[in-house]
């Protein structure tokens, strides 16, 4: 599929009263990566389950390539087809091998046939050294591994965006370079990109745009460079000292 753009215009959402994203603009071009950083529970999950409209949202609108994916009447699993959104949980069924977790999506959903949905997946797990774990079961791989499998399943249907949210969160350290390094071959293909990470040294390597959201507000948006070495918000300021503090960047 053709990378896809999207657009958040003035996205609010609240639970039970308590507001988790106010009035969100968001502008992601074609072969775009946008990472979005900041404390946990300012809002970056939120935004990614809103894109792909596992979450309502109460106002703004958005937009996936030039159509409102949120107006009334929308198909929302039509939508989630050009999409893939990988969590931070690897979200593997335990009780199916590899290809088959795999491959279900594009037989149930998009109806293709067994042969050409393992032809498919083979040919991904090859591209990420995981073809000789395609008949093992989740919990026979590590962490790393299960990730990149979760990577792969969402890959298969050829989404035109790719959600990440903190997917490397769950991993032992010596494990996240090698899920990094798929992200980065994605964004080498061109594909569009909006990630969620604790990853700061990543973010300001891969995004082309990095965006720090603080309560739900976008408080701070632009290239990595002028984000990172020249943030224009005291609260930004903040949040990078104590990153830096932490040895995090």
């Amino acid at each position: 599929m053709t990378a896809l753009k999207l657009a958040l215009r003035g996205v609010a959402k609240a639970f039970d009263g308590k507001e988790v994203l106010r009035s969100v603009d968001l502008e992601v071009a074609h072969h775009q990566v946008v990472c979005l950083i900041g404390s946990s529970g300012s809002g970056k999950s939120t935004l990614l389950k809103c894109i792909n409209l596992l979450v309502p949202i109460d106002s703004g609108q958005i937009v996936l390539d030039g159509v409102a994916i949120t107006a009334p009447g929308v198909n929302p699993n039509q939508v989630r087809q050009s999409m893939g959104i990988v969590f931070q949980a690897f979200n593997l069924f335990p009780h199916m091998r590899v290809i088959d977790n795999i491959t279900l999506g594009p037989r149930k959903v998009h109806g293709v046939s067994r042969a050409e949905a393992e032809s498919q997946a083979r040919a991904l797990l090859e591209r990420f050294g995981l073809l000789d774990k395609a008949a093992e079961y989740p919990d026979r791989l590590s962490g790393g591994q299960q990730q990149r499998v979760a990577i792969v399943r969402a890959l298969v249907s050829r989404p035109g965006l790719m959600l990440l949210d903190e997917v490397t969160s769950a991993l032992d350290p010596e494990l996240v370079a090698e899920v990094l390094g798929v992200i980065r071959d994605l964004k080498a293909e061109g594909m569009t990109m909006v990630i969620a990470t604790h990853e700061m040294g990543f973010a300001r390597d891969v995004a082309d745009l990095v965006g720090f959201l603080d309560d739900g507000v976008m408080l701070e948006l632009g290239p990595p460079a002028a984000i990172f070495e020249d943030p224009q918000r005291p609260r930004t300021r903040q949040f990078l000292q104590r990153i830096i503090a932490a040895g995090r960047l």
